[in-house]
């Protein structure tokens, strides 16, 4: 297993990714694709904020955290020219967290049984 510390590794550098494409100026994602882009980003950070906890019961606490993390970053775009900060995105972006988040809080808890067994 991890060390405790490094396990948060990938949730920041994943942060930081985020954070590169809200500094990016305009929108380089076609509309219709933006949606599942939201979701999908916030997905793998929700996943990735509770394969560093690994505790399945943390589910909601890291889904909050990404959550926060998503409205950092549309208060962020709204100092870069071209982007604006979106309620709508927010919501994505929450929704994407809480779906990550719960597909590994799930795995945690089958391989925490099979492990007991």
């Amino acid at each position: 297993m991890w060390p405790r510390l490094a396990r948060w590794v990938p949730s920041l550098a994943w942060m930081s990714v985020i954070f590169w494409f809200s500094s990016r100026p305009g929108s380089d994602v076609p509309g219709k694709i933006a949606p599942l882009a939201h979701f999908a980003e916030y997905a793998i950070l929700g996943a990735l904020l509770m394969f560093a906890a690994s505790d399945p019961a943390r589910w909601l606490d890291m889904a909050l955290v990404a959550s926060t993390y998503g409205i950092t970053d549309e208060i962020h775009q709204a100092f870069v020219p071209g982007r604006t900060p979106d309620v709508g995105d927010w919501v994505l972006d929450t929704v994407g967290a809480l779906a990550g988040a719960l597909i590994v809080a799930r795995v945690l808890q089958r391989r925490q049984r099979a492990d007991t067994r």
